[in-house]
C-alpha cells in the first residue's frame, strides 16, 4: 500500500496517480532527451494549476493546507507515475518560505542541483546565489529532472543559518523518501504484473520459487521504504503543528528522517534493480521505462546523502537515549469507554497479584477480541484502550502461548461441550497446552503428515510421531493433527483432535538445541485412544480448522521499540570504544528494529480504519525474524575476540556474552519456527501478490 493510511489520504493518492498519468509525464522525459535547458512546460503548467508543490503551504499564503503527510502522499503518487521537472525542488522551496513557488533549487556537495526552469525566476525561494557566480546547465542521470553547476561563487539558502540549515535538510530528505516510495511502488508492481503474463518453460515465471521470491523480497524492501517515508512525514507534521517546537519535536523527526535515509533510498534503488531482474532481457532496453525508474532511485540517492551516515546519527541518537514514539490517535472513539476501562483496570491492579488473572478474565481483558462470554467481542479502538488502560495500571497480562491457537479453533468450532471443558481453565492458566502438528517428515509441509487415526469403539487410536513440540514435558493437552482418511487428497484426510497428554500410550523425549537446552520435544504416539468427544467440528474438517482464526482478530498496540539485541548493541555502542564500521552497523540495525515496529502501527491504525491487515502485517515477520538474527549476531561480533573466554551458555547467564551468544544461537529456529522464511515468501507471492502457485 502507499504512504497514505486513511481513506482521505487513499482517496488522493489514487487520483493524483490518475491525474499524473495524464500528462503522459513518461512521453514527456522521453521527448526532452538531451535537451538540458529543457523545462517540461506543459508538465508544470498543469502542476502549477493543481498546486502540487503547495498542498502542505497555509490556504492564507495561497497553499492547499494540507499536512506534510498529505504533500509526501502526493509526491509518492507523482513519482510513481514519474512526473518530470523540478515538483521535488519546488515542493522544498515551497515549504521553506511558506509560500507556492515554482521553481526549487537544492544544493549538495558538488554544486547546485536545479529543477525546473530557469534558476534566475525566482531565487529567494530556495538558494541565494553571492558573488556572481555563473550557472551551467548540465545533465543528470535522472532523464526527468534538469540540474546545473555552480562554478566561481557562494550558494546559500534564503536566511539560512543553522537551524534553517538543518529544517532544509530534515524536509529534503523527508520528501525525497516520499518520491522513494513511489518509484519503489511502481517497480514492484511492474515486476509483478510482468511475472504474472510471461511465460518461459511452458509456465507463467512468476510460478518459479526464485521469481516468487524475488518479487517477496521486493515487497518487503516497498514495505519497508513506504513505512519511513510515512513515519518521516508523520512526525514532520507533529513537528509543524507542535507551536512550541520543542527539541523533543525536533529530535523525534530528526531521528525518524535519519531511519528513511539509512531505509528508503537504498531500498528504492535495490527494488529498482530487482524489478529489471525480473523483466529480464526487456527490462535492459532503452525502450522499457524501468531504466528511467532506476536512474530516479539512483540520483535521489545521491542527492540525499550516505545511508551509512544516517546509521551513524542514528547511532548517537541511541546512546542518549533517542527512541522513535509513534503515538496512536483514537480521533476521540475513547472518550466514552475510557473511563470505565481505567476503573475496572485499577481495581485489578489492586488486587494481590494470584487474583489478577481470574480478574482479567471475569472482565473480559484477557483476550478482550474473543466473543463473549470469554472476552468482550471488541472493536479494535476498545481493545486499544484497554491495553493501554492495563498497562498505566501496570498490569500484565499472562502469556496463553499454545492456548492462544488452540482456544479460538474450539470457540469458533467446537461443541458447547468442548467450551465449557477448556475455554475458561485454559484462560485461568488451569491447562497448559502443547501443539501436535509437526512431523520428521511434514514441517512446512503440514498436508503430508502421516500420524494416523483409527476409529475404534468409543472414539480413535492414534499412531505416530510428533517433533518439535514446546512445552510438551509439562502440558495438559496437545492439538492434534491425525490422517482418518487414508484414500482422500491430502488436504481433506485430516481431522483435529484434543489429545489428553496423560493418556497411555504417549512418550514424549526431550530434543537439546543448538544453545544445549532441551525446549523442543519428540512425541511418540502409540495406540493412543481419543475419545469421540475430544473430535473438534467433524472428521476431514482438520486442514481447514488448523488454519482458524477469529473473525476479530486481535489488535496490538504496536510501538516503534527496539529489540533486546539492539538494545544490547546500543548499549556496547555506549560503552565501548567502537570505529566507525562498528557504529553504523548499530545504527543499520537501530533503523530495521524501527521499521519493524512501524509496519505493526500501520496494521494497527489500519485496523483502527476497519480495514484488514495489509502486507505490512506478513512482511513485518518476515523483517522482524531477519532483525532479530542479524542484531544478535552483530552483537557478538562486536565483542571480538572475548569470545575465547566464553562462560557456560543461558538465556540469564551471569556471563553477558554468554547470555549474548545464546540469544545469537536462539534466534536461528526464528527463520524455521511457524513456517521456513521461504515457505513465508512462497506465501506472500501467491497470496499478497497474486502470483502462480
Amino acid at each position: 500500500m502507499s504512504i497514505g493510511i486513511s481513506d482521505e489520504q487513499a482517496e488522493l493518492a489514487d487520483s493524483l496517480r490518475k491525474w499524473a498519468a495524464s500528462l503522459s509525464p513518461l512521453a514527456a522525459v522521453r521527448a526532452a532527451e538531451g535537451d538540458v535547458s529543457a523545462s517540461f512546460a506543459d508538465v508544470w503548467a498543469a502542476a502549477d494549476e493543481m498546486g502540487i508543490a503547495a498542498i502542505a503551504v497555509p490556504e492564507s499564503a495561497g497553499g492547499g493546507g494540507g499536512s506534510l503527510l498529505d504533500q509526501a502522499v502526493a509526491l509518492e503518487a507523482c513519482a510513481h507515475e514519474l512526473v518530470p521537472g523540478g515538483l521535488l525542488g519546488a515542493t522544498i522551496g515551497s515549504l521553506l518560505t511558506g509560500r507556492p513557488g515554482r521553481y526549487g533549487v537544492q544544493v549538495h556537495p558538488g554544486g547546485v542541483v536545479w529543477d525546473g526552469g530557469a534558476l534566475a525566476a525566482d531565487p529567494d525561494r530556495l538558494l541565494l546565489l553571492d558573488d556572481g557566480g555563473t550557472v551551467t546547465p548540465e545533465p543528470g542521470l535522472d532523464l526527468g529532472s534538469r540540474h546545473a553547476r555552480l562554478a566561481g561563487g557562494a550558494a546559500g539558502a534564503a536566511g539560512s543559518a543553522g537551524a534553517a540549515d538543518e529544517r532544509r535538510r530534515l524536509l529534503a530528505v523527508t520528501l525525497a523518501a516520499a518520491e522513494a516510495s513511489g518509484v519503489t511502488r511502481w517497480c514492484l508492481e511492474t515486476a509483478v504484473d510482468y511475472a504474472k503474463v510471461r511465460e518461459q518453460f511452458g509456465q507463467k515465471i512468476g510460478a518459479f520459487q526464485a521469481i516468487k521470491h524475488l518479487c517477496a523480497q521486493m515487497l518487503e524492501t516497498a514495505e519497508s521504504v513506504t513505512a519511513a517515508a510515512w513515519d518521516a512525514a508523520g512526525a514532520a507534521t507533529l513537528h509543524d503543528s507542535d507551536d512550541s517546537a520543542d527539541s523533543d519535536a525536533d529530535a523525534q523527526w530528526a531521528f525518524a528522517v535519519d531511519v528513511a535515509q539509512a531505509t528508503c533510498f537504498d531500498g528504492a534503488v535495490e527494488v529498482a534493480k530487482a524489478c529489471i531482474q525480473v523483466l529480464g532481457g526487456i527490462g535492459f532496453t532503452y525502450e522499457h521505462d524501468a531504466h528511467l525508474y532506476l536512474r530516479r532511485a539512483l540520483s535521489l540517492r545521491a542527492l540525499v546523502g550516505s545511508a551509512d551516515a544516517a546509521a551513524e546519527r542514528l547511532t548517537a541518537a541511541a546512546v542518549t537515549g533517542t527512541r522513535r514514539r509513534v503515538d496512536v490517535d483514537l480521533e476521540g472513539r475513547d472518550e466514552a469507554i475510557r473511563p470505565g476501562v481505567r476503573t475496572t483496570s485499577e481495581q485489578i491492579a489492586g488486587l494481590p497479584a494470584a487474583e489478577q488473572r481470574a480478574a482479567l478474565v471475569d472482565a473480559g481483558y484477557l483476550t478482550p477480541h474473543w466473543p463473549a462470554p470469554y472476552g468482550l467481542g471488541a472493536d479494535p479502538a476498545t481493545q486499544l484502550v484497554i491495553d493501554q488502560e492495563l498497562g498505566r495500571a501496570g498490569v500484565v497480562r499472562p502469556d496463553l502461548v499454545i492456548a492462544g491457537w488452540a482456544v479460538p479453533t474450539i470457540l469458533a468450532h467446537g461443541t458447547d461441550a468442548q467450551r465449557e471443558r477448556f475455554v475458561r481453565p485454559s484462560l485461568l492458566g488451569e491447562l497448559t497446552w502443547c501443539q501436535l502438528f509437526s512431523e520428521p517428515g511434514s514441517g512446512s509441509d503440514l498436508a503430508s503428515l502421516r500420524t494416523r487415526a483409527v476409529r475404534v469403539d468409543g472414539g480413535w487410536s492414534l499412531t505416530g510421531q510428533k517433533v518439535w513440540t514446546s512445552v510438551a514435558e509439562r502440558a495438559d493437552w496437545g492439538i492434534c493433527l491425525a490422517r482418518t482418511d487414508a484414500d482422500a487428497p491430502q488436504h481433506k484426510g485430516i481431522t483435529y483432535f484434543l489429545v489428553d497428554m496423560r493418556s497411555p500410550g504417549i512418550e514424549v523425549r526431550p530434543l537439546r538445541e543448538i544453545t544445549g537446552e532441551a525446549l523442543f520435544n519428540e512425541v511418540f504416539l502409540d495406540d493412543v485412544l481419543v475419545p469421540d468427544d475430544c473430535v473438534v467440528a467433524e472428521p476431514g474438517d482438520g486442514w481447514k480448522l488448523a488454519r482458524t482464526t477469529l473473525a476479530n482478530e486481535r489488535v496490538a498496540m504496536a510501538s516503534a521499540r527496539l529489540t533486546k539485541s539492539v538494545e544490547r548493541a546500543v548499549e556496547l555502542a555506549a560503552t565501548r570504544d567502537l570505529g566507525p564500521v562498528a557504529r553504523t552497523d548499530v545504527g543499520h540495525q537501530v533503523a530495521l528494529a524501527t521499521v519493524c515496529g512501524l509496519l505493526g502501527v500501520r496494521t494497527t491504525l489500519r485496523a483502527l480504519g476497519g480495514h484488514g491487515p495489509g502486507a505490512e502485517s506478513s512482511v513485518a515477520k518476515l523483517l522482524g525474524v531477519r532483525s532479530r538474527q542479524e542484531s544478535s549476531e552483530l552483537v557478538v561480533t562486536l565483542q571480538g575476540d572475548d569470545l575465547a573466554l566464553l562462560g557456560p551458555l543461558g538465556k540469564e547467564s551471569d556471563d553477558p556474552l554468554a547470555a549474548d551468544v545464546w540469544e545469537q544461537l536462539n534466534t536461528r529456529c526464528l527463520s524455521i519456527a511457524g513456517g521456513t522464511t521461504q515457505i513465508l515468501r512462497n506465501v506472500a507471492g501467491e497470496r499478497i501478490l497474486g502470483l502462480p502457485r
